[in-house]
Order: C-alpha cells, then sequence, then structure tokens
C-alpha cells in the first residue's frame, strides 16, 4: 500500500510519499522553502485543514505516550522527528518508521503531516513544550496523507 501527502504552506510546499513495507513505512519526498536547518516533522491528529495546519490538533498520539524520538520506545505514534534543510531550503526525506502504518488502528491514511519552523528537540529540551510537541515551533506547511493511485 502506498499513501501521498501534498504539503502546503505560505512558502513551505512538498510532497511526500507513504509505503509500507511489511512492518515498517518507508517515508520519502521532498520539502521546499524551509530555512537551513533542522525542522520537525510530525503526524498530526485530524485531517482538517479548514483553519490552516492549526486545525489539524496536536500529534496523532493514540497510545498517550509522551513526545519522543522516532527510535525512542515511549513517543507519540506520530513522532518522525526531523527534517534537515540544506543552504537551498530544501529537506530531502528518508525515514524509514516502525510505528506509523498505512492501516490498521494505527494508520495514518486521512491525518495531517505537519512541518514545523524550529527543530524538534525529541523531548530532551527540558522546555515545558518537550514532552508535548518536542518545542517544534509554528506549523510551516500541512496536508492531509492520502491513498496513493500508484
Amino acid at each position: 500500500m502506498k499513501a501521498v501527502c501534498v504539503l502546503n504552506g505560505e512558502a513551505v510546499k512538498g510532497t511526500v510519499y507513504f509505503e509500507q513495507l511489511g512492518d515498517t513505512v518507508k517515508v520519502t519526498g521532498e520539502v521546499t522553502g524551509l530555512d537551513q536547518g533542522l525542522h520537525g516533522f510530525h503526524i498530526h491528529e485530524f485531517g482538517d485543514n479548514t483553519n490552516g495546519c492549526i486545525s489539524a490538533g496536536p500529534h496523532f498520539n493514540p497510545l498517550n505516550q509522551e513526545h519522543g524520538a522516532p527510535t525512542d520506545g515511549v513517543r507519540h505514534i506520530g513522532d518522525l522527528g526531523n527534517v534537515t534543510a540544506d543552504g537551498t531550503g530544501k529537506a530531502k526525506v528518508e525515514i524509514m518508521d516502525k510505528k506509523i502504518q498505512l492501516n490498521g488502528q494505527y494508520s495514518i491514511i486521512g491525518r495531517t503531516l505537519v512541518v514545523h519552523a524550529d527543530p524538534d528537540d525529541l523531548g530532551k529540551g527540558g522546555h515545558e513544550l518537550s514532552k508535548s510537541t518536542g518545542n517544534a515551533g509554528a506549523r510551516l506547511a500541512c496536508g492531509v496523507v492520502g491513498i496513493c493511485k500508484a
């Protein structure tokens, strides 16, 4: 099974693909229009962008866990860490993740992918928002994850 998300923001744009490979989802794509450096990259609970990215709600967290890194045992299902933008503002996305799924109870189909303004501190920054959002800042671009034709 495959899925796609077209990210739209004021300056930030991108296309991200998801492919179910057994118990792992391969996430690939490209995001442009970013400032150089790290940017939080998360699946949010709702596939609702009626009020921009804010209506996507909190991170997808059906197990009611604390925010963490993609490699942590305790994390939100939607915690995909960071993407890194180069000097031209382009971030290549290449992630393999075992928590998100394209079917079943942890499916991300119909949920929103969000790219944030700041780095995700992976729950380890000591900020009051570290354990809930990774203190990743504003939502620069978002899009709903949908089933891909091919």
